[in-house]
């Protein structure tokens, strides 16, 4: 498979599963009333299933309450999808092109949840004694896991490899 399909698949995958998972805790599951009615739902000592609605970007900052904020938000994610589109279609590597298709997948999943509720749907809260992560969802794993592809292959992967052949 041609690595520029190789992104394309897998950010259809990603945001997919975003959006499947979304739904199926939000309407089959039930989770706004479970957790209106009894908290969060702890499943184990470290992770809870809970609802916020994050009205800004990554981390909650820039919370944008006003549509025209929200408008604005919208307008970036498609700006850098776009720009997504446009590497993955000149992408070489299938490891480079699968890393910009999970963050392309991931960003067009928060964007749908933008347009669909006025709010990024976060789930997920893992924590330990003290410490508590940030409250995300699966199209934000899919971001990081593919920011972390693109460190990994601008270091160590093909890409690398090829850019460190041609300079020799």
């Amino acid at each position: 498979m041609p690595a520029r399909m190789l992104g394309f698949v897998v950010a259809a995958l990603g945001l997919i599963s975003d959006q499947a998972v979304k739904l199926w805790l939000l309407l089959e599951f039930d989770l706004a009333n479970k957790v209106a009615t009894d908290g969060p739902i702890h499943l184990t000592s470290f992770f809870d299933l809970i609802l916020a609605w994050n009205k800004g970007v990554s981390f909650g900052l820039f919370q944008q309450d006003d549509p025209t904020g929200q408008i604005v938000l919208i307008l970036v994610a498609a700006l850098a999808s776009g720009l997504l589109v446009a590497w993955i279609r000149r992408m070489e590597f299938g490891m480079t092109a699968a890393a910009a298709g999970l963050i392309l997948g991931g960003a067009l999943g928060n964007a749908f949840d933008r347009i669909m509720h006025g709010a990024v749907v976060d789930l997920f809260h893992f924590y330990w004694g003290d410490f508590s992560w940030y409250v995300f969802n699966l199209a934000d794993v899919w971001i990081v896991f593919g920011v972390l592809l693109l460190v990994y292959d601008s270091l160590l992967g093909p890409s690398a490899k090829a850019e460190k052949a041609s300079k020799n």
